[in-house]
């Protein structure tokens, strides 16, 4: 008779996989605002001050929060998937829908898959169409 018992433990880990962020439109309002507000900022940070380690690393911790800080202000959360997409279909939302209810590897990936087979589909046939276009007369 032995004195050991045999343990078997599962170890669940989900990979989160991102699908918002955080970004600038390009030559808005906005992004001209955080660029002179940290152009603003980093002009008005006192480096002469700079003697040791603990005084830089406070001056990098107030550019660091500062530079959060503006950004925050001026960017807005968007969606990394755009739905805009000539290709988009009701395939694409579903697993898309699929993956966000349950945030699991294997619906990211089959989301993916989708959308790979998706966009083959849909721009073969713009080339298709493209191709028969030219040659009739």
């Amino acid at each position: 008779m032995s004195d050991h018992a045999p343990i078997t433990v599962d170890i669940l880990f989900e990979e989160h996989i991102q699908t918002t962020k955080c970004s600038l439109i390009k030559n808005s309002k906005e992004k001209h605002h955080f660029v002179n507000k940290l152009i603003n900022f980093i002009k008005s940070l006192e480096m002469d001050s700079i003697q040791n380690i603990t005084t830089f690393e406070e001056v990098v911790y107030l550019l660091t929060n500062n530079t959060n800080r503006i950004w925050h202000k001026y960017s807005r959360k968007v969606n990394i998937i755009k739905h805009s997409k000539a290709w988009w279909n009701n395939k694409c939302c579903r697993d898309l829908d699929m993956y966000r209810q349950f945030k699991r590897l294997e619906n990211w990936e089959r989301f993916k898959e989708t959308i790979k087979k998706t966009k083959c589909d849909f721009f073969n046939e713009k080339i298709n169409e493209i191709a028969n276009k030219n040659c009739s007369p």
